[in-house]
């Protein structure tokens, strides 16, 4: 999946949990699950477009861990939602399913970043390093530049 599909699609999940929560009921649980839920849910489409902005594919793979914790976050806020009554399962669940699919695409999509970054090779400088630089440390105070 592209990432301008799964910004879409992270959006359009965005708006679906606004529409959810708009439908709970009028009481404490309601609106405190309701606020978790849209804190949650609405990051999902937010903090993926930040990771698409992302300096570098070390950065992009950090924002992908919160991304992928808010779709998961989310579903857990549906799944009490659903165990606790406060709406039917039938209503809940289609967005149930896209938290847990978008939480498993944002892993998968973590983990191929982190393998293609892992395989690239380090560029620690000398100084940074400076075990590997003590040899030739030792060679240039001895006068042995070769």
């Amino acid at each position: 999946m592209q990432p301008k599909d799964l910004k879409k699609r992270t959006k359009n999940f965005s708006l679906r949990v606004l529409k959810l929560v708009a439908a709970l009921p009028n009481n404490l649980q309601g609106r405190v699950i309701g606020g978790q839920l849209v804190r949650a849910g609405t990051s999902v489409g937010a903090k993926y477009r930040a990771a698409c902005r992302g300096r570098s594919r070390a950065e992009f793979v950090a924002k992908l861990v919160v991304v992928e914790e808010e779709a998961d976050e989310s579903a857990f806020w549906m799944e009490l939602i659903i165990e606790g009554g406060l709406l039917k399962q039938k209503l809940v669940e289609p967005l149930l399913k896209e938290a847990i699919e978008l939480a498993k695409i944002m892993a998968k999509s973590r983990i191929s970043a982190s393998t293609a970054l892992a395989r690239r090779p380090t560029r620690q400088s000398a100084i940074g390093n400076w075990r590997s630089a003590m040899p030739l440390i030792r060679k240039s105070a001895i006068g042995n530049d070769s």
